[in-house]
């Protein structure tokens, strides 16, 4: 990782109607790293990544893209400066063609097609398709294509695996790791299926009642399961295989 990271929050709190969701939230994602971001329901992994783009206002701290604050840049400017925002649910367009999602942006902004064909090449024989014609697993193609053909710096992924089975999500989520690697872009990961996120990550945050709990390597956490079982129920968890965890 360089000395400077491209994603650095320090001491962030944020939330809803002035009631804090996140509390002194610190955390710094690199040039080319994968880092997830774990925790039960309810923890604040959503805001997190909904605070670093700019749709939930920060209370405190601060939110920087290589070196640069960005209290003053809203979600739009933000998105143009190379935060590229995946939220739940895909955000494709039922009644648009693959091809023609790759034509929407902001003002000025031309999507590299050939880059979302190149690492998702089950797409190209799509692109006269409408989304709400695909699979889950091709929208989902779809959606990580959109983000990639925009030649994010950061990239944010909220639950890339809901509704999906497990078995697709392993074939996606490697594809977004090399991605990194090769682009330099930082990779902030939320992610249900610890084992599948720890797969691919570098490292890992555990959030827990909107504060950080953990932050250790990927390795280090996957070999540990017992103590992301215990950060996740908040309390010393008895000896178990952790099959339920996963």
């Amino acid at each position: 990782m360089s000395a400077q990271p491209v994603l650095a929050i320090e001491r962030l709190t944020a939330g809803y109607d002035g009631a804090p969701v996140l509390r002194n939230i610190e955390l710094h994602v690199g040039a080319g790293e994968v880092v997830a971001l774990l925790g039960p329901n309810g923890a604040g992994k959503t805001t997190t990544l909904r605070a670093i783009s700019g749709i939930v206002r920060s209370l405190a701290g601060t939110v920087r893209l290589a070196g640069e604050d960005l209290a003053r840049r809203s979600p739009a400017a933000r998105a143009r400066l190379g935060i590229a925002h995946m939220p739940e649910g895909r955000g494709v367009f039922f009644g648009l063609t693959v091809a023609e999602h790759f034509r929407l942006g902001y003002p000025g902004e031309r999507l590299d097609t050939n880059t979302a064909y190149d690492y998702f090449p089950a797409l190209r024989p799509l692109a006269e398709r409408r989304a709400g014609l695909l699979s889950g697993g091709e929208q989902q193609m779809l959606a990580l294509g959109r983000a990639l053909a925009r030649k994010p710096r950061v990239m944010l992924l909220d639950e890339p695996s809901l509704g999906l089975a497990p078995v697709i999500v392993e074939g996606l989520l490697p594809i977004v790791s090399n991605y990194a690697k090769e682009s330099g872009c930082a990779v902030l990961l939320v992610e249900q299926h610890i084992h599948i996120a720890l797969a691919v990550a570098d490292r890992g945050y555990v959030l827990s009642h909107g504060e950080l709990v953990i932050h250790e390597r990927a390795d280090v956490l996957r070999a540990d399961h017992q103590l992301i079982l215990s950060s996740y129920l908040g309390e010393q968890a008895q000896e178990s295989p952790m099959e339920e965890a996963r």
